[in-house]
């Protein structure tokens, strides 16, 4: 039976979800296709790039309408659907925040949040350093909240929740880029 890329994706994704970035490895994909590993690179050129294809297709699932207009609402928005897409697999903050760093995909949530705060007002060789950083509150953020979910659940620590904070550092942030907005304007 011919298998696609999509079919890779999917199982990788289900594994994912199931066990956790560390077992999801060729071998196991390839098992569960009832394919030799090296069919596999027939669809992927490597195991970084099965991953890159996994990150995406989470946050493509992870997709939502938006209705926001304002630059600012679009910023608050694009963050959290990047939060709840992370939040929805076992460990998808540490494969997206890989993917990222590694520069093998997970590319629309920055592209997004650039093209929102590029409507800001804010002076347009400062929107990628502004981006980033909305990025980095939301990777590091959910990182530790799925870190601490997995912990309590298997019981490696007491599980007293952590604090409901997202959107008011997030706000903050927001908060930062409005007031250099208004520096600059200003300044004018």
């Amino acid at each position: 039976m011919s298998r696609t890329r999509e079919d890779l994706v999917a199982v990788a994704l289900r594994l994912l979800d199931a066990h956790g970035l560390a077992d999801v490895s060729m071998r196991r994909v390839a098992g569960e296709l009832d394919l030799q590993p090296s069919a596999l690179y027939h669809h992927v050129a490597s195991k970084q790039a099965l991953l890159g294809a996994v990150a995406d297709e989470g946050l493509r699932r992870g997709a939502r309408p938006r209705g926001a207009v304002t630059w600012d609402e679009r910023v608050v928005e694009v963050a959290h659907e990047l939060r709840d897409a992370m939040l929805a697999y076992r460990d998808g903050a540490e494969l997206v925040s890989t993917v990222i760093a590694f520069g093998l995909g997970a590319t629309q949530p920055l592209e997004d949040l650039t093209a929102a705060l590029g409507d800001s007002g804010l002076d347009e060789s400062l929107v990628p350093t502004a981006a980033r950083t909305v990025l980095h509150l939301v990777l590091g953020h959910t990182i530790e909240e799925q870190t601490h979910l997995q912990a309590g659940s298997a019981g490696a620590i007491d599980a007293d929740p952590l604090p409901a904070d997202f959107g008011t550092g997030l706000g903050f942030v927001v908060d930062g880029i409005r007031a250099r907005v208004a520096e600059g304007s200003t300044a004018m």
